[in-house]
């Protein structure tokens, strides 16, 4: 290949305005890297938190037992996040009222605010891909069209219109696109997996909560008719 057209000569001594491109695009394809390894670790150690807090739970333990083994709230994350908000406002309403309904109303209302922090948490840094995925292509595009600016440019200046005239701006041009395409494609592929696997986390929290409820609901009914008796 010609040294005059090889890609770091042309990024190299691409006009300003394409090289300023081309930076803002390498500098978003870096972080939407950093973002996408540390959303997937995020979401990997949330999976094993989930089975394993689901499995402790469903053995059969004694939910006082339960909620003295779990740690703070600024430790705890996703179901098990959800049931410590739950139970601590289902035992300070138990000494405050006999209302059935208001306690799990109570409890209804700090397991969505427990909930809410959880997608909070999962979906952080997504809006950043989601918008890397959508400008990129169209940063990529303003970079092109610079090039074939220019090269329409040196056309008009040149005696006699040859190939070698407006190879380097149609080169770098060209650049500018597929560096927009190299920042956009994993950008979006990720944004999707992730939002998905989020998505799912989500779903098995909200059904962990509603069946959590449901035990509690019949707890306090098992106490009001034993008190009835």
């Amino acid at each position: 290949m010609n040294d005059s057209l090889s890609i770091p000569h042309l990024i190299m001594n691409a006009s300003g305005v394409v090289q300023a491109v081309m930076l803002i695009l390498m500098i978003g394809s870096l972080l939407s890297w950093v973002v996408i390894f540390q959303r997937t670790f995020v979401m990997r150690r949330a999976r094993k938190a989930h089975r394993r807090f689901e499995e402790r739970f469903w053995s059969g333990v004694d939910l006082n037992e339960l909620y003295r083994e779990t740690p703070a709230e600024q430790e705890t994350q996703g179901a098990e996040h959800v049931f410590r908000a739950g139970f601590r406002e289902f035992n300070r309403l138990m000494a405050k009222t006999r209302s059935p309904q208001a306690i799990l109303e109570g409890v209804q209302r700090s397991m969505r605010v427990a909930w809410s922090r959880e997608e909070d948490r999962l979906t952080l840094h997504l809006v950043f891909l989601a918008t890397v995925a959508s400008a990129s292509p169209y940063i990529g595009l303003f970079g092109t069209v610079w090039g074939i600016m220019g090269s329409f440019q040196s056309l008009s200046m040149a005696q006699q219109a040859t190939l070698a005239t407006v190879a380097p701006w149609i080169a770098e041009a060209l650049i500018a696109t597929a560096m927009g395409l190299f920042a956009a494609i994993p950008a979006v592929i990720f944004y999707n997996r992730l939002s998905a696997e989020s998505g799912r986390l989500l779903g098995k929290y909200e059904d962990f909560a509603e069946e959590f409820h449901s035990i509690l609901h019949r707890n306090l009914q098992g106490r009001a008719d034993a008190g009835a008796d």
